[in-house]
């Protein structure tokens, strides 16, 4: 009885933090209520806070989901220029990407509950792209760190005009020029 019970929880976990992921993603953090997230997920209301504690509590656990997402999408082990485009192009073609466009904006709030969370997604992404750079030999006067901020501010570029304008920018061909510049 206990196993099913716990099945159930998870299940419920789950839609909860799907329907508030699409929610957040379509009206921003500040916009969305736990009735809104009841309605969408068809969870009672009451469940919310007791799987999540707070607004701030389901925030924190939709927006780590969503780095488990990406972080299966960029490969970890991965060291090659095309697994890692490849892997960041497939998780921002995702509906769930939109998510952290629009909560990007939230965390530039600095009373943001998740403004240190993204910062820290940030940093491990640059990261993984440092460690990337550096097994290159790379142009005089350009590090690997700086190489990493540059290239994680075409990622977020790329993927904030084509969220934009979907239908003037093509993703693979903007990802392809991207390639031929890092090669």
């Amino acid at each position: 009885m206990g196993a099913r019970r716990e099945q159930t929880s998870r299940e419920s976990r789950d839609l909860i933090l799907a329907a508030a992921a699409e929610l957040f993603a379509e009206k921003g953090y500040r916009q969305t209520t736990f009735a809104d997230v009841a309605e969408r997920s068809q969870i009672s209301r009451g469940s919310i806070p007791w799987h999540f504690g707070s607004k701030e509590g389901l925030l924190l656990a939709v927006l780590e989901h969503s780095v488990e997402q990406l972080n299966d999408r960029m490969h970890e082990d991965s060291a090659g220029l095309d697994e890692m485009l490849d892997g960041a192009m497939g998780y921002l073609r995702l509906p769930i990407s939109k998510l952290f466009v629009t909560l990007l904006v939230e965390a530039l709030e600095p009373d943001s509950p998740i403004h240190d969370r993204y910062v820290a997604i940030q940093d491990a992404l640059r990261e993984r792209i440092r460690v990337w750079a550096e097994q290159r030999p790379l142009p005089e006067g350009v590090t690997a760190d700086a190489l990493s901020v540059a290239v994680m501010g075409a990622l977020i570029g790329i993927h904030q005009q084509w969220r934009l304008s979907p239908d003037k920018i093509d993703l693979g061909e903007a990802f392809g020029a991207l390639r031929v510049l890092l090669r």
